[in-house]
C-alpha cells in the first residue's frame, strides 16, 4: 500500500500548483520518514538546515547542496519515495550521457512520466503537431530517458514510432580519441537508417537532433521525402541557432511546424519552445513549472544574472517520485523572463561550457 500525498502533489493534469505551497508539500513528503526515499533521509542527517521547517518557498531550493554527482554510485532503489508501497510502478531507469565522466543514474516513476509528457503532448498541439501521425526518432535510446519520451510521445499524440538508435556516448568518446572520421562516419550511418524508414513508411513526425538534421538536409531526396510526407519537426539534444531555424522554416522545410525542446535525464523531462517567436527571435524555453524549474546564475557568485544577460544553468526536479534541486548544468543560457505564474526563469540561447567537472565537454550528435 502506498501513503496518501498532499492533494497539490497530485493535482489534475490541467491544474499548475502554487510554486510555494507545492515545494512545502513536496520536503513534507520527500523527508518525513514514512514517506521520504532511503537516500534523501540518509542525506538529510548531513545537511546544515532542516528541509520540512526551513524550506518554505520555491526560492529555498538553493539552501540543497548539488549532490547529482553522488548520483553516479547510488543505488537507483534508494531514490524511490517509502510512500509509493512495496511495488512502485517504476518504468525506468535512466542515466545522463556520460559527457562528463561516469553516468549518473535517476529512476522514474509512472505518474511522473505521465504528467510529463501529458504536458508535453499539449504543446504539441500548441505548435501544430498532428495527432494520430506515425513518429521518426533519431534519438538516444537504451538508458537515455529521452528516448522512452520519444516512445510514449509517439504512441500517446500519435500512433506509433519508428526508432533509429543513437548512441551518444560512441560519438562523444570518437571525438575525444581524435578519431571525428569515425564520429562521421557513424552520423551517417543514422541517416541511412533513416532513410530507409522514410521511404517506405508514412511518417507524419520527425523527433532528431540539429546536427543531424542538417546532414539529412544536405540529401536532395531525403529533404523531398521529408517536404512530401513530414508534417513536423521536433528537434533537441543540441542547439539551433536563429539563422539555421529561419533557414529550415522558409527555405528548406517551408511550411513545416518546428518545434525545439531542451533537457536533460537529472529533471526526467524537457523544457518546450515557447509558442509565437518570431524569425528573429532566441528561441526561448520554457518549463513545467513548477515541476521542473530553471535558475540562471554567475557561476562565480552564486546569484541570478539580471534578464537578458547570460548566465549557468541551474536546474531544479520537484515532484512526488523525485527530488532532485539545485543542479548546475554543463550549460549557458540567456535568462529570460518565465510566463506568468511559472516559477524560477526561462532560458535562450543555450550552449556547452567548454569545461566541466574537470572534464572537457563534447556535444557530438546530442
Amino acid at each position: 500500500m502506498s501513503s496518501a500525498a498532499h492533494p497539490v502533489l497530485d493535482p489534475p493534469i490541467d491544474v499548475t500548483p502554487d510554486p510555494d505551497e507545492f515545494v512545502r508539500a513536496a520536503m513534507e513528503w520527500h523527508f518525513s520518514p514514512e514517506t521520504g526515499s532511503p537516500y534523501w533521509l540518509r542525506r538529510a542527517r548531513s545537511l546544515d538546515f532542516d528541509p520540512r521547517r526551513d524550506v518554505k518557498t520555491h526560492a529555498d531550493l538553493a539552501l540543497f547542496p548539488n549532490i547529482v554527482n553522488e548520483l553516479r554510485d547510488v543505488p537507483v532503489r534508494d531514490l524511490v519515495p517509502r510512500g509509493y508501497g512495496e511495488r512502485p510502478d517504476i518504468v525506468g531507469t535512466f542515466e545522463s550521457g556520460g559527457t562528463t565522466g561516469a553516468p549518473k543514474r535517476v529512476v522514474c516513476l509512472r505518474d511522473w512520466l505521465d504528467r510529463m509528457v501529458a504536458w508535453s503532448n499539449a504543446n504539441l498541439d500548441t505548435h501544430g503537431f498532428p495527432r494520430g501521425a506515425q513518429w521518426l526518432g533519431l534519438t538516444p535510446t537504451g538508458p537515455h530517458i529521452v528516448g522512452r519520451i520519444f516512445q510514449e510521445s509517439a504512441t500517446t499524440h500519435g500512433s506509433l514510432g519508428f526508432t533509429v538508435d543513437l548512441d551518444p556516448r560512441w560519438v562523444k568518446k570518437s571525438i575525444a580519441s581524435g578519431r571525428g572520421d569515425l564520429a562521421d562516419d557513424y552520423a551517417e550511418h543514422l541517416i541511412d537508417q533513416a532513410a530507409f524508414v522514410l521511404r517506405t513508411q508514412d511518417i507524419g513526425v520527425l523527433t532528431i537532433t540539429p546536427p543531424l538534421l542538417e546532414r539529412l538536409a544536405r540529401r536532395d531526396e531525403l529533404v523531398d521525402l521529408v517536404v512530401e510526407k513530414v508534417r513536423a519537426i521536433r528537434w533537441g539534444g543540441t542547439q539551433m541557432d536563429a539563422d539555421s531555424r529561419h533557414l529550415y522554416r522558409t527555405e528548406i522545410f517551408p511550411g513545416i511546424p518546428l518545434y525545439g525542446h531542451y533537457g536533460s535525464t537529472m529533471i526526467l523531462g524537457i523544457a518546450g519552445q515557447r509558442y509565437g517567436l518570431g524569425d528573429d527571435d532566441p528561441c526561448v524555453f520554457d518549463t513545467f513549472s513548477p515541476y521542473i524549474t530553471f535558475s540562471v546564475i554567475d557561476p562565480a557568485t552564486g546569484e541570478p544574472v539580471p534578464y537578458g544577460q547570460r548566465g549557468q544553468v541551474v536546474m531544479h526536479h520537484v515532484s512526488k517520485g523525485l527530488l532532485l534541486p539545485n543542479n548546475l548544468e554543463r550549460d549557458l543560457a540567456t535568462r529570460i523572463e518565465a510566463p506568468d505564474g511559472h516559477a524560477g526563469d526561462s532560458v535562450a540561447d543555450i550552449a556547452p561550457v567548454s569545461h566541466f567537472d574537470d572534464q572537457d565537454v563534447i556535444e557530438g550528435v546530442y
